[in-house]
């Protein structure tokens, strides 16, 4: 397992800010919620209530803060931290825009600072959910959320990282590497595309981890990439992510 990932993807995040503005753009102006790396629809996934007045909200991980916003749309007073501050100045800066009140804070999701049971919903999609680790940044969650609290986040699947060559090319109908004992990978210093050091586990290894900490799942799913989707993504071709599944969301509720 790599050290100083956070430092790692820290710099990344920084070094590729400007890469995403148009992306963060398209998404703060969407009308309904797209996940993932295809844009898949939010029908059938329902990763946000459809309700969230008068709910305390936190993304985990905002990035440019377009899950945030969806948030403060529905109701909810929203918190979003992240560790890039380059990422935060392109979120404060749509929010601006969009004219919406959102509490960006710089910070690491694995030890946000932020008061016990603060909130009653907790998002990540593609934030806290694959830059940290997983053991601490859930016990982190846990901890800000009330008796009752909700957590949802999304990732990528553990069957797309063991079917990715070791060097970063895009994902093969092969495995390339071992299920078991898995933790992630560094992808920093990679022949294709380097970038950070994410973290995955397996099937088995969520649900012991979950159960270890306290939280109930409630829901779970699997994402594959739509019909119309081509080329690649996230070095993963749409032609195998249309076969197999390159995303997961967890649903998980902490006990009354």
């Amino acid at each position: 397992m790599a050290r100083e990932y956070l430092s790692i993807n820290k710099d990344v995040w920084n070094a590729d800010a400007a890469n995403w503005v148009d992306f963060a753009r398209n998404r703060w102006a969407l009308e309904s919620p797209q996940w993932g790396n295809w844009g898949n629809s939010d029908d059938g996934l329902a990763l946000l209530p459809s309700d969230m007045a008068d709910m305390d909200a936190i993304e985990l991980g905002c990035g440019t803060g377009y899950v945030a916003h969806w948030m403060h749309r529905r109701g909810a007073r929203v918190t979003a931290i992240d560790i890039s501050v380059e990422q935060l100045g392109t979120a404060r800066g749509l929010a601006a825009e969009h004219g919406v009140q959102i509490d960006f804070v710089e910070g690491n999701a694995e030890a946000t600072g932020l008061p016990d049971a603060a909130f009653d919903f907790a998002i990540s999609e593609y934030g806290a959910s694959i830059w940290c680790r997983p053991e601490i940044w859930l016990r982190e969650a846990w901890r800000v959320l009330r008796p009752g609290g909700r957590l949802v986040f999304l990732g990528n699947h553990p069957l797309s990282l063991i079917c990715s060559p070791l060097n970063g090319a895009p994902a093969e109908r092969a495995l390339h590497r071992p299920y078991r004992g898995m933790w992630g990978a560094d992808w920093s210093e990679v022949e294709f595309e380097p970038s950070g050091v994410c973290f995955n586990l397996t099937m088995a290894g969520w649900m012991d981890l979950f159960a270890e900490i306290g939280f109930a799942v409630t829901g779970y799913h699997e994402l594959y990439a739509p019909d119309w989707a081509q080329g690649t993504r996230g070095a993963v071709p749409a032609d195998w992510a249309k076969d197999y599944p390159l995303e997961q969301v967890w649903k998980l509720q902490k006990p009354d």
